[in-house]
């Protein structure tokens, strides 16, 4: 699968790594950074979603996205992305997403709009529930400089290149190809959410650790079993 990532805000907190452990499935364990799981909301859109040589359906191809995730390592000691929950805002790909690939996907209502350097982003969830579950969320980007170079902390909470997920009761992965995220810092300006709540984790309670990029060029590859 083919796409593109844009306007991706990444929100971050620290958790003690046995509660995020209790919610992975038997064969991954949670991968941690200065002692602490971390656990990230990200809003984004996703944009040209299709298969190598098809061209993009014009409707069905760019969408608002929402994914709650964590990050984790197999029993080979491979590390990746652990979704608790993605809500997206087109019901076909919800669908093919939840059979297909076992993800547990979500559709809702959402829009992401951008006005100069202020992103917001809006979802509720209509199907599967509890419905009414959401999150908005407003930042601010600030302009990069040269002192803006990723640190390891940056490196660790953004740059995964796998995916896991659970078929048939096996751990399988993706392979996520794309190039070095450009990342700039932004302020949050507004947070209201529910999303992480309702992947069974206890809510933040503290201001979460924020980047912004302007998006990359994604290639999904194959499904294979861990």
């Amino acid at each position: 699968m083919l796409h593109r990532w844009s306007a991706v805000t990444f929100l971050h907190w620290p958790y003690r790594p046995e509660v995020v452990q209790r919610l992975l499935p038997q064969g991954l364990e949670v991968e941690t950074a200065d002692g602490m799981a971390w656990v990230g909301l990200v809003p984004f859109r996703m944009e040209d979603v299709r298969l190598p040589g098809l061209p993009p359906l014009p409707w069905a191809s760019r969408f608002p996205e929402t994914n709650v995730r964590t990050y984790v390592r197999d029993a080979s000691g491979r590390p990746g992305i652990w979704f608790f929950s993605l809500d997206a805002a087109r019901l076909g790909a919800v669908v093919a997403a939840r059979v297909g690939y076992g993800l547990p996907y979500f559709w809702s209502a959402m829009s992401v709009r951008l006005d100069g350097d202020r992103v917001s982003y809006r979802s509720r969830r209509r199907r599967p529930g509890p419905p009414g579950v959401g999150c908005r969320a407003v930042v601010q980007v600030e302009a990069a400089s040269d002192q803006d170079a990723p640190g390891a902390l940056d490196h660790f909470l953004t740059a995964r290149f796998r995916l896991y997920t659970v078929i048939a009761g096996r751990i399988a992965y993706a392979d996520a190809e794309h190039p070095a995220w450009s990342l700039t810092g932004a302020r949050l300006l507004d947070l209201e959410d529910d999303l992480v709540a309702a992947a069974g984790l206890p809510r933040p309670d503290q201001a979460p650790l924020v980047h912004y990029s302007p998006g990359v060029q994604v290639r999904i590859g194959r499904w294979r079993f861990a």
